[in-house]
């Protein structure tokens, strides 16, 4: 569900806007003054919508239109012919979102959601209050290039561009360019194609420039961030099981998961997968340490099937069990309650009392902690501390710490750069191509509407000649386009809300 604070600041916010607006017009002293100040500005207000409007960045427009012209064509060029073919991959992968999110609904499978290339976004609901920043910023870069993109295209066709705008509706922030329409129709498809695949190409562009900076992050910040010691702890979440006097802290360097080592945050959660999926590990001890004196009661069954001896509850004994050597042929195993970070700490790990033969002087055997079935005991490695000692179901570990592949080579550098620069990234690929796909679908009001429009009219005027017909067979692939589009977004939304 949305959460309700997030709910009453919005709509607070545009109650206020909208009734300071009405009773500003509604005044006979400063109507006047109030909608000249509006005009002079660019501003327009109505309800849950806010639109600024200026012919400042027009120059800019049009040196880059100058830079070089036969440069600009062949790179408007290639993008529309690249986008053309795009255009009925965007729509395979509207329906393929379809299917996963109809597949979704009649399953509690969460791993089918987390399959979907393109998922609705609700501030509050699935995406973290804490990114917000990030998430505005990326999608009010992406939308700024986007319209760039339009206007350099369009004057690079001779067609003016009256001004460029940016607005807020609701709480999402956007962009727009104003063309004079009647240049734009009096040029050919071909040019008209041209500026309206401009826009698409341009977040397409920025999508692959992110993910390249993404990718070479390490070779740019080498000189003051090292990469594969080790995952850096940047955040602990407050009460979680890494929490504590013995847990995780904030710059520590996580280096194994019992015998998984961790030199990059794939690896801790490739580990933590392992873990979750395999036999809980054992702990080589010697045979003498096993003493009787330890236990603190009989063996018996959990309602799992599963067996504890520690009857107590104790926050620092564990029950494990073990086969003695007598009793290996009958595979008979023996229980005992006994501290568990005496048992653990500076013991290699096993899995049967074989890997416990080699390189120990003397006798040991491999003990195995008795926990429910999806329960696991883990010893996490990490630096400068002491092994921390993880005791419940993996993934909850996983969400209990942020993490970042980036250690600081000098003491005064800051642990957030790095993540600052990954996440934003991160939002300007997503958002970027999320856009693309978006425009590049015909669907009534998005880029693809123009694009299919004049891609019929540079295509089809010899084959239907009747200008009519034409604009029947657009309207009906718009018509499917935009129902395609409707369906995902009500659907996505209503699965992101309701569930």
């Amino acid at each position: 569900m949305i959460p309700v604070s997030l709910l009453v600041c919005v709509m607070a916010g545009w109650c206020a806007i909208y009734l300071a607006d009405t009773l500003l017009r509604s005044s006979i002293t400063h109507r006047i003054g109030y909608e000249t100040w509006l005009a002079s500005r660019g501003l327009m207000l109505s309800p849950f919508h806010v639109r600024w409007q200026t012919t400042m960045f027009n120059r800019l427009f049009s040196y880059c239109a100058r830079i070089n012209p036969r440069a600009l064509y062949l790179w408007f060029s290639g993008g529309m012919a690249i986008l053309l073919l795009a255009v009925l991959e965007s729509v395979v992968l509207l329906i393929k979102t379809l299917q996963q999110t109809l597949a979704q609904m009649t399953t509690d499978n969460p791993r089918i959601g987390g399959q979907q290339a393109l998922q609705v976004v609700v501030p509050g609901v699935n995406l973290p209050t804490s990114q917000l920043a990030y998430f505005f910023i990326a999608l009010l870069l992406s939308g700024v290039i986007h319209e760039l993109g339009h206007a350099v295209a369009a004057l690079r066709e001779q067609v003016r561009v009256n001004g460029f705008g940016m607005f807020v509706f609701v709480m999402y922030p956007g962009a727009f360019v104003d063309l004079f329409t009647t240049h734009l129709n009096l040029i050919s498809p071909a040019q008209q194609l041209r500026i309206f695949c401009a826009g698409v190409w341009h977040n397409f562009v920025l999508c692959v420039a992110a993910l390249a900076f993404l990718f070479l992050l390490p070779i740019f910040l080498f000189p003051m961030y090292s990469t594969g010691v080790g995952a850096l702890v940047t955040e602990v979440v407050q009460g979680s099981a890494a929490d504590g006097p013995r847990g995780l802290s904030v710059g520590d360097i996580v280096t194994g998961l019992e015998d998984c080592p961790v030199r990059t945050v794939e690896d801790w959660s490739s580990c933590l997968f392992h873990l979750s999926h395999t036999a809980q590990t054992g702990y080589c001890v010697p045979v003498a340490s096993l003493q009787p004196s330890w236990a603190h009661g009989r063996a018996f069954k959990r309602l799992d099937g599963t067996m504890d001896c520690c009857s107590n509850n104790s926050l620092t004994d564990l029950c494990f069990s073990y086969i003695k050597p007598e009793h290996r042929k009958s595979r008979e195993r023996e229980y005992a309650c006994m501290p568990v970070r005496k048992m653990v700490t500076g013991t290699r790990a096993c899995r049967t009392d074989d890997d416990c033969a080699a390189g120990f002087h003397t006798a040991s055997l491999c003990v195995t902690p008795s926990l429910e079935n999806q329960t696991r005991f883990i010893r996490v490695t990490h630096l400068p501390n002491t092994h921390m000692l993880f005791v419940g179901y993996p993934p909850h570990l996983q969400y209990a710490v942020s993490l970042t592949n980036f250690v600081p080579r000098f003491g005064f550098l800051h642990l957030d750069l790095p993540v600052f620069l990954e996440t934003f990234c991160k939002y300007v690929v997503s958002l970027s191509g999320a856009l693309a796909v978006v425009n590049s679908v015909p669907c009534f009001a998005l880029d693809g509407q123009w694009m299919l429009n004049a891609l019929l009219e540079a295509t089809l005027v010899t084959v239907v000649t009747d200008r009519q017909k034409r604009e029947l067979i657009g309207f009906f692939l718009l018509l499917a386009g935009s129902a395609l589009l409707a369906a995902n977004v009500a659907l996505g939304l209503w699965m992101v809300t309701a569930r």
